[in-house]
């Protein structure tokens, strides 16, 4: 089967869409969909996956995988925005990656046609969407799960770097 070779071989992805949203500058958008709340932005589907779409408008959430088109060259060792320790790339969601795939859980608002009506986006306009999945509380949550080092991260902090907002006078 093409595309099923070793796990050594290059693969190829095709977009399945793009990814609409007001966000037009890198270091202005929001780091993850929790400092977006309430963003609106669309997910124009491809019409050749139109049918891949049946059923979708079903589910409140959706899993968005999409390609970090503008993340600049891959580093193993980052500086995540929400700490200025480093760590290793895998250990965060930063987009300078080996594969640069990023990953948004958004509401889903409606579907039209071959578009999405999301809210909660954290994503870049014009970015390549890669795939769609249902957020299934049943198979995506797990109890007790640990975050590393994120632990360390107060709330303020996350609030203020993951909004990509600088602190307001007297704020550390």
């Amino acid at each position: 089967m093409p595309g099923h070779g070793s796990t050594t071989e290059a693969q190829i992805i095709h977009p399945i869409g793009v990814i609409h949203s007001p966000h037009v500058r890198a270091e202005e958008t929001p780091i993850q969909p929790n400092f977006a709340e309430g963003v609106p932005g669309q997910a124009e589907i491809l019409p050749e996956y139109a049918g891949g779409l049946a059923d979708l408008d079903g589910f409140s959430h959706v899993w968005l995988l999409y390609w970090f088109h503008r993340a600049g060259p891959a580093r193993l060792i980052v500086k995540p925005f929400l700490q200025d320790a480093e760590h290793g790339v895998f250990a965060t969601r930063a987009p300078t990656r080996p594969n640069p795939i990023g990953l948004s859980l958004v509401r889903l608002v409606r579907r039209e046609g071959c578009l999405l009506h999301l809210e909660d986006v954290d994503i870049l306009d014009g970015t390549p969407l890669l795939d769609i999945k249902p957020y299934v509380p049943r198979f995506d949550y797990r109890a007790g799960a640990r975050t590393g080092w994120l632990e360390a991260v107060d709330e303020q902090t996350a609030q203020q770097r993951g909004q990509r907002r600088l602190p307001a006078a007297g704020e550390p």
